[in-house]
C-alpha cells in the first residue's frame, strides 16, 4: 500500500492510503478528495487534475512527457515550471510509497 497526501491552501491536508500503482489523480476522485477533477479520466488531456508536488518528491518522478507538459500549459492557475504535474501521470509504488502534493486553489 502507499500513501499521498494533498495539501491545501488554508492550511488543511487529506491523507490517503491506496493500492500501488494508482495515480495521484485516480485516489483522488476514489477517495473524495475535494479540488481535483479529473475530467479526461487520466489521459493527460485536461489539466483538471493539476498538483504541484512538494520539492523532496521531485527527483522520484518520472520525467514529464510533451503531453503532459502541453496540458500543462493549460492549467487554470499559473503553472509552476518545477512543481507543477498532472495528477494523472503519477503513480504511486514500490519506487514511490508516498508524496505529498499541494492542490491548486481551483481548476477550472
Amino acid at each position: 500500500m502507499s500513501n499521498i497526501t494533498y495539501h491545501y491552501a488554508d492550511g488543511t491536508e487529506k491523507t490517503v492510503e491506496v493500492a500501488d500503482g494508482v495515480s495521484v489523480m485516480r485516489a483522488a476522485l476514489s477517495e473524495g478528495v475535494p479540488g481535483i477533477i479529473g475530467e479526461c479520466g487520466g489521459q493527460a488531456m485536461c489539466a483538471t487534475c493539476h498538483v504541484l508536488v512538494r520539492p523532496e518528491y521531485l527527483d522520484a518522478l518520472p520525467p514529464v512527457s510533451e503531453d503532459e507538459d502541453e496540458m500543462l500549459d493549460c492549467t487554470a492557475v499559473p503553472r509552476d515550471d518545477e512543481r507543477s504535474r498532472l495528477g494523472c501521470q503519477i503513480h504511486v509504488g514500490a519506487e514511490l510509497p508516498h508524496i505529498d502534493v499541494d492542490v491548486p486553489e481551483r481548476q477550472r
